[in-house]
């Protein structure tokens, strides 16, 4: 992303924004609430249009390329994709739904895509689901089935959005150890991660891009970006990141004095 702009009237969501993702590194985007995390994934996977600025993705730039095409080689996981998938669908027709980007699939499935879909479940810890329907799923169960479902199309670029939401604690201390395991495997896609949690941060990440009223207020090599300074700067509050055993946690010391702030 080259100097990227998205505007809804007078009002600016992403501000000039420039960003980019080298193929093997695994990000995580963290910001506020407002501070434009859902228009960057929008603009990214092109569900949303830039104002101005450029925008390539795996080789391909915006208003050059067939955009539907693209979409199958970028996997993402959110639980709005997942409300989506009929309660009746097993987790092997979900998975192989990933292949051709259809939600409540309804071809006939060929046998090399079962051979695959199945293949893809053992990889995602999850085989046992094989035909357990989706309604009965736990979320961290659904949340393995949505990456199986990515990962079916072979994406150069992962997007986890928010992936841990609605889990509990112990269900996502278990997603992450297979997440991380996942991120570590060296044939894995490019990986995004979005969350509110520094606690959610996998070691395998590398970078870590910061926002804050649209604008990037830092990004670059995790060890530099992720300090106690740029967090409380991201999120206008008094903060104090630790780490150890490499995982990460933060404490809120107190509320930063009211300043200006973009409202998007």
């Amino acid at each position: 992303m080259r100097d990227v702009r998205v505007s809804r009237g007078a009002t600016r969501i992403l501000d000039e924004l420039s960003w980019e993702i080298a193929r093997g590194e695994c990000w995580v985007i963290l910001g506020a609430n407002g501070s434009g995390k859902t228009s960057l994934l929008a603009v990214l996977t092109g569900y949303l249009n830039a104002s101005a600025g450029d925008v390539t993705v795996l080789g391909n730039r915006y208003g050059a390329s067939d955009w539907r095409e693209l979409r199958k080689r970028i996997g993402i996981v959110s639980s709005h994709l997942g409300q989506r998938i009929p309660d009746g669908e097993a987790a092997l027709d979900t998975v192989i739904s990933g292949k051709y980007a259809m939600i409540d699939y309804w071809g006939k499935t060929r046998r090399r895509d079962r051979v695959a879909a199945t293949a893809i479940l053992r990889k995602v810890e999850a085989e046992q689901l094989l035909e357990r329907p989706w309604g009965v799923l736990s979320q961290g169960e659904r949340q393995r089935i949505m990456i199986g479902r990515a990962l079916m199309a072979h994406p150069a670029l992962l997007i986890l959005d928010e992936p841990c939401a609605g889990l509990d604690p112990v269900a996502r201390t278990h997603f992450l150890g297979f997440l991380e395991r996942l991120g570590a495997n060296r044939h894995a896609p490019s990986l995004i991660l979005v969350t509110h949690h520094v606690e959610e941060i996998i070691p395998s990440v590398t970078h870590a891009l910061l926002l804050r009223g649209g604008r990037v207020h830092a990004s670059g090599p995790i060890e530099k970006v992720l300090t106690s300074a740029n967090l409380s700067a991201t999120f206008d509050a008094a903060m104090r990141l630790r780490k150890q055993d490499g995982k990460y946690t933060l404490r809120i010391a107190g509320k930063r004095p009211n300043r200006s702030r973009r409202v998007v």
